[in-house]
């Protein structure tokens, strides 16, 4: 079932409560689906299995970072550097529960609604979902059950209050960490208290960053494989080798590292390295990583009394290096960035009959229909030949295919034009030598013209008889589309072809006629 889309929003725009609750008219309880095999591995969270299999083997623990941060911890971690750290955070947002009365216009309109609305007990409603009583998942539910409503007549209710589209968000104290750093100073902490040293943690996950540009290496969410270790004797150079093994194993073994000249202040001075891979495409280095060792001044923040190495891998960086790609934004989300591409398998593929026949006799009809035609597409008109008789739904059903105009013959010169694919053109091939070569080099989808539009007779062919009509006539004059003859592409091919400049040529003089008879 296919919905219609600019139908559907049209009717929201009129009453999105009603068009709701209409909607579970178009949803099937069954509709007979079974999962296909169009398995297809993301080459980021392949790389994130990896990483995490990497630091497994290597003794590490797998640990979760929160990811939501209080600003107060980046002041703890950057001192005097935090305010310009904070200018690269995303702030979290509230919206505050609004205080909401019903006015005696406000009240005509609910017994309109349900004339017996208990307004008291809405009022109550809404101040319980003010203080936080209710929660905001609930209160359509809550209206249903305590004030006996319908949930439709609930939506109803809810929609009168503009309080509610009134609300703006305000921002809290709350950030999303831009870096895994700003969650593992809490982890260590409480870590400490739980296992002896050393402490071999790992994690990983997104971090989010406000930047000034999205483009081929920057996008605000990112993925970092993150470790700490915190022992007494844990020094620069045991971090880096450690670092170094890591990415040799991932299958990376000429790798170099920089000291960066401004050294964040979460690390100790002249601590702070960047790790860099050359990308095979470009041959350009690739900045991958970052780490080194956490500040005494931040540890003692949170009462660390131990050294601390970290290191941070982007993941995106190193899957752009193993794919050999060189934009992270079509690396990431390639349904947004990267147009689609097929090759002319896929595509045939994706070209079917709009309709097809549901029964086992419309089955045989169809493969009967395209039969006879073959047989007889050259008899001179007007003509007419028996395809099947015999019994469907309990009715004596005949069946002839037939071309009444004179001076024509059965079936029209283009009846058995084959449907190829060839270089991302749709094109319907007619049975001749100088087409040999598309012939050669395309894609055969199986259908021809005749047969897609026997599928289709047959179809009607079964509605009519159920309908209870006595008779019914399929015809086909010309062809000028695809739907002419019962042919459907799907979206994705309808896109390709679109934005790649593609053609779909399926016309072609083709003509004939089904006729199918009932008795009672």
């Amino acid at each position: 079932m296919k919905f219609n889309p600019k139908e559907l929003k049209k009717k929201a725009e009129e009453s999105f409560e009603e068009a709701w609750q209409e909607g579970s008219k178009l949803i099937t309880q069954e509709g007979g689906f079974r999962v296909t095999q169009k398995r297809k591995e993301h080459p980021l969270w392949k790389l994130i299995e990896r990483a995490r299999k990497t630091f497994l083997e290597m003794g590490f623990s797998e640990t979760l970072v929160p990811m939501l941060v209080h600003k107060f911890e980046v002041y703890k971690q950057y001192g005097p550097q935090a305010p310009v750290i904070l200018d690269r955070v995303f702030f979290l947002s509230v919206l505050e529960r609004p205080d909401i009365g019903i006015s005696e216009e406000k009240k005509r309109k609910l017994r309109e609604i349900s004339p017996q609305l208990d307004v008291e007990k809405l009022q109550n409603i809404f101040r319980r979902y003010k203080l936080g009583e209710v929660s905001p998942d609930d209160l359509t539910e809550t209206l249903v059950r305590e004030l006996r409503l319908s949930e439709h007549e609930a939506g109803r209710v809810l929609s009168l209050f503009d309080e509610f589209r009134r609300l703006q968000p305000k921002t809290t104290d709350m950030t999303l960490r831009s870096h895994t750093t700003a969650g593992w100073f809490t982890v260590l902490r409480e870590m400490m208290k739980r296992e002896p040293l050393p402490l071999q943690l790992f994690s990983i996950g997104p971090k989010f960053r406000r930047e000034q540009r999205l483009d081929s290496t920057h996008l605000y969410e990112s993925w970092t494989a993150s470790l700490v270790i915190m022992a007494e004797d844990i020094g620069l150079k045991e971090g880096m080798d450690i670092t170094r093994d890591f990415l040799r194993r991932m299958g990376y073994p000429q790798i170099h590292f920089e000291f960066k000249r401004a050294t964040s202040r979460y690390y100790a001075p002249g601590t702070e390295f960047e790790v860099f891979v050359r990308h095979p495409k470009t041959q350009e280095p690739i900045e991958v990583g970052d780490g080194g060792m956490y500040s005494p001044i931040a540890l003692a923040q949170y009462d660390i009394p131990y050294p601390v190495f970290n290191v941070g891998i982007g993941l995106e960086r190193l899957a752009m290096i193993e794919t050999g790609e060189d934009d992270i934004r079509a690396l990431c989300y390639p349904y947004l960035y990267r147009q689609p591409s097929f090759d002319d398998k896929e595509l045939a593929k994706m070209i079917h009959p709009e309709l097809q026949p549901l029964t086992p006799e419309g089955k045989v009809i169809a493969q009967e229909i395209e039969k006879v035609a073959r047989e007889r597409k050259d008899e001179p008109s007007p003509c007419c030949f028996q395809v099947w008789k015999g019994e469907m739904a309990g009715r004596k059903t005949t069946v002839e295919i037939f071309e009444s105009e004179s001076g024509r013959k059965l079936v029209g010169p283009a009846g058995f034009n084959e449907i190829y694919v060839c270089e991302g053109n749709i094109i319907g091939l007619p049975p001749w030598e100088e087409f040999g070569e598309v012939r050669k080099r395309g894609v055969p989808t199986g259908l021809t013209y005749m047969r897609a539009f026997a599928l289709l007779a047959a179809r009607k062919i079964e509605e009519a008889c159920l309908a209870g009509e006595p008779s019914v006539e399929i015809k086909v004059k010309n062809v000028k589309l695809p739907s002419d003859i019962n042919l459907s592409f799907d979206e994705p091919l309808q896109f390709y072809v679109t934005s790649n400049r593609k053609r779909i040529d399926i016309r072609g003089p083709f003509f004939t006629s089904v006729r199918a008879t009932f008795e009672p």
